[in-house]
């Protein structure tokens, strides 16, 4: 089911990934810190992060997944499928 989860920035985001094209595998929210803003966002261990700010991740490399996490700053927006 698709969910749209957004953070208030600045970072630290409070969540860590694994995945990515270069592990054949979708980019997933590994770990969530509890009482981080991802925790307080409803982001879940697990969730599949389908869009960073609108931008697909189908065919992202896992470090160019983290860099657009890092890079946003006003405000972090995910498409999830849980």
């Amino acid at each position: 089911m698709p969910v749209t989860v957004t953070l208030p920035g600045p970072a630290p985001w409070g969540f860590r990934i694994s995945g990515g094209r270069d592990f054949g595998k979708p980019i997933t929210v590994s770990k969530v810190t509890e009482h981080g803003k991802a925790a307080e966002g409803d982001l879940r261990p697990g969730d599949v992060i389908v869009t960073i700010n609108g931008e697909s991740t189908a065919e992202m490399l896992n470090v160019e997944a983290q860099n657009k996490i890092r890079q946003s700053l006003g405000q972090l927006r995910l498409q999830v499928d849980r």
